[in-house]
Order: structure tokens, then sequence, then C-alpha cells
């Protein structure tokens, strides 16, 4: 999934002619702290909800002296990219430019993390499997082999690194619930089990802490 897939078709971005006022109502209206300011199809930059508050609202916001940031993601960008410029800048949106650097569109954390959650498996049928391993001991073809020798499939998998270890944590998407013989052959071959989640615990778990995120950028 690229950036010029994941624009978002409710959100619009402001003009150097908005209000103040007018910005922070955009803002509650569709749950951000951030908009990009845009004239004719030029990029000028993204302000926050604070920049504005700190000015006089009932001016136009081209009226304002800003230190104008411009981070913006690329159309043929990767969804990991974004993700990546989004929370580097710290940002509840993000601008999207084409090859002739003219703003396209914007993409939401929302609309970031629903995509996410959707796509990678989380709320399929299965169970989750934490894999301790020595970073230069790593294979996903090899775990994949071992746990196809078990008729289970891996639906998607996750990296975690630790930056003063040489061991990473590899966690697992089953497409089955019963992992007792998954766990016992993958123990039988050296791997450490860091942790593992049955089905009705998971699925219950994961909705519970999905919908609070959810709660939370809406507020």
């Amino acid at each position: 999934m690229i950036a010029n897939e994941l624009i978002s078709q409710t959100v619009s971005c402001l003009r150097t002619s908005d209000l103040g006022e007018e910005a922070i109502t955009m803002m509650n209206i569709f749950h951000v702290k951030h908009l990009p300011i845009v004239n004719n199809q030029q990029l000028l930059g993204v302000i926050s909800e604070e920049e504005i508050l700190n000015n006089d609202l009932d001016e136009a916001i081209g009226s304002y002296n800003l230190t104008m940031r411009e981070p913006f993601a690329k159309a043929e960008d990767h969804m990991f990219e974004v993700m990546s410029i989004m929370a580097e800048n710290n940002l509840t949106v993000i601008p999207v430019v084409d090859d002739q650097q003219d703003y396209i569109g914007l993409i939401t954390q929302d609309d970031l993390i629903q995509f996410y959650a959707k796509s990678f498996s989380f709320m399929e049928s299965g169970s989750i499997v934490v894999l301790n391993i020595r970073k230069r001991d790593y294979s996903l073809a090899e775990i994949s082999r071992i746990i196809e020798m078990e008729n289970a499939t891996i639906l998607s998998s996750f990296l975690t690194n630790s930056p003063n270890s040489d061991e990473i944590l590899v966690t697992l998407k089953l497409n089955v619930q019963d992992i007792k013989h998954i766990i016992a052959t993958l123990e039988r071959y050296g791997y450490i089990i860091k942790a593992t989640f049955a089905e009705t615990e998971y699925i219950d778990s994961l909705k519970e802490r999905f919908d609070s995120l959810m709660h939370f950028l809406n507020v």
C-alpha cells in the first residue's frame, strides 16, 4: 500500500485566508491536531493546533508569524515510510505531494492505523507466538518450515529490536488456535518461546486495546 492510496476523502487542507477560528473548528471536526496549509497546489507547511491558539483566532492564518514545518510524504511512498515520517514529526496528519511537489491530499493518523489494523491479519482467527531469537540466528524461512510441518501457516510476522542487545523478538500470527504441538516442535528445534496468546484471550485483548486507541485518537 502506497501513500497515494491512503489519502483521506473527508479531511481537507487549510488556506492562508482561513481564520484561526475556522482552522481550529476544522481540526475539532476531523479530530486532528495538525493540518497542511496550501495555496493553489503549493504546500506551504503544516500548522498545529498549539500554534494557532498562540495567535489571534480572528486573524487569517497567513498573517501569523510561523516557522512552517514541511514534512510530507510522496505519492509513491510505502505506508511504512509514511508512518515513519508521521512518528518522527509527531503528526496527526501528513500531506502528500506528487512528482512535481504539488499537494494532492493528506493522510490522517486515524485512517493509517485503521488500515494497518485491518491489513495485517490482526482480526483473522488464530493465535500468537512470540520467539526470543539471536539476530544472527533469525530465519523466517526456517521458522515457517517448522510451523508448516505442524500443518499451520504464518499469517503475519513482526520483529522487535532491542538497541543494546543481540536478540530480537519475533511475533508470529498463526492461522490455528491449538498451538501446543507447534510450541513443542519449536522448542525441540531450540527456539525460546517468550509468550503465547490463545485465540479467545488474544482477540478480546486486542479488540479492547484497539477500541481504546481509537477512542484516544478521537478525543
